[in-house]
């Protein structure tokens, strides 16, 4: 009965939110349809606004990227729920479990932050950057590129790397997998894949139905001055 009701509202709120960016762009329809029937598991809607959200980035002023990362955060953690898209080919390269942090739920999340020592994930739309190889082995750091929503995710240490506690026998066990401390953290035996598919410059969008990130966001709501403004002061930082 939970599930049904979470499902109800998770429709009800991207019912209530749509991006128009990309249904106005008739190069990005083909995208999207290849996308959708790649990975038929990823509610289209999520897909649709992680598009829209990367093509506002890329429209002004981010350099185009060749892959996207698309995580689904109102689904549970024992459910696959990282998607990562080759963009050129228009194909799914991978589909796979991912954690939240601690502070964020149990097998769901649904308590989001950009604070430092919140262990809490974040949402919204980042870019990827370097690869270290750091306490947890080979990771990949990423710079959050909304204000106030995930803007001080490298301070913060969020990153993707390999972690031990997600893994499907945790599951069974917990009726969920591990939890981080706020990194989108994936298996070990996929971790050199992911990491590797999308370092140096790639999209990743983390995905939850946050009806105040919804409406304020420069990205979602494609505000070009604003968005052109972030990237700006970003690139003038670095």
């Amino acid at each position: 009965m939970t599930r049904l009701i979470r499902s109800l509202w998770l429709a009800a709120s991207l019912a209530a939110f749509s991006s128009p960016l990309l249904a106005s762009t008739p190069s990005a329809a083909p995208l999207i349809d290849s996308l959708a029937k790649a990975a038929p598991t990823l509610n289209h809607e999520v897909l649709r606004h992680a598009l829209a959200a990367m093509q506002c980035a890329v429209n002004n002023g981010s350099a185009p990227a060749d892959r996207l990362a698309v995580i689904d955060f109102s689904l549970p953690s024992s459910e696959r729920r990282l998607w990562v898209f080759d963009l050129k080919r228009k194909t799914l390269l991978l589909r796979e479990l991912v954690a939240h942090g601690q502070g964020s739920g149990e097998n769901f999340a649904t308590s989001f932050s950009n604070r430092e020592g919140s262990h809490q994930s974040s949402i919204g739309l980042f870019r990827t950057s370097e690869t270290y190889h750091g306490q947890h082995g080979y990771s990949l750091r990423m710079d959050g590129l909304e204000p106030g929503i995930n803007d001080r995710a490298r301070e913060r240490a969020i990153v993707i790397h390999p972690a031990n506690y997600v893994d499907p026998a945790w599951v069974k066990r917990h009726g969920r997998i591990g939890r981080s401390h706020g990194c989108p953290a994936v298996r070990p035996e996929v971790a050199r894949m992911v990491i590797d598919n999308l370092k140096g410059g790639q999209f990743m969008f983390s995905w939850y139905p946050d009806r105040k990130w919804m409406q304020s966001s420069a990205y979602l709501n494609c505000k070009p001055q604003r968005v052109a403004a972030i990237l700006a002061s970003r690139d003038s930082d670095s």
